[in-house]
């Protein structure tokens, strides 16, 4: 069975572009555009890795990440943290509420997320 990646991000193209990538590798891809849905799809899929934008409409990826570290089965799913920014206090915080690693948009490499991806849960 595919490994599962659940991707919470509200920029349509960066979603569509890591979808395709991802699923071209033969991962099972979710997406969600906002992080109230992303976390309930969390809660339904169970995903193996989630990438994560941080600010996003109805619930930001910090709450998100809280969520999550609040559920006994979620709070063990790896979390890479997507974000327009690289601030040492975002990168802190994002790090005690769990995340694994971080990405920045700005200095976006499609080959980085993969490399990061297959380090953290393998290959699909």
């Amino acid at each position: 069975m595919p490994k599962k990646i659940l991707i919470i991000e509200d920029e349509e193209i960066l979603l569509d572009l890591l979808k395709k990538k991802l699923e071209g590798l033969g991962y099972e891809v979710y997406t969600a555009k906002d992080g109230e849905s992303g976390f309930e799809s969390a809660k339904e899929v169970l995903p193996d890795l989630i990438l994560l934008d941080i600010i996003m409409p109805k619930m930001g990826g910090f709450e998100v990440m809280e969520e999550l570290q609040k559920d006994e089965g979620l709070r063990s799913i790896p979390v890479i943290v997507v974000s327009n920014s690289g601030q040492p206090v975002e990168l802190n915080k994002a790090k005690e509420l769990g995340a694994k690693d971080w990405l920045i948009k700005t200095e976006f490499d499609p080959k980085e997320v993969i490399e990061k991806v297959v380090k953290l849960i393998g290959q699909p």
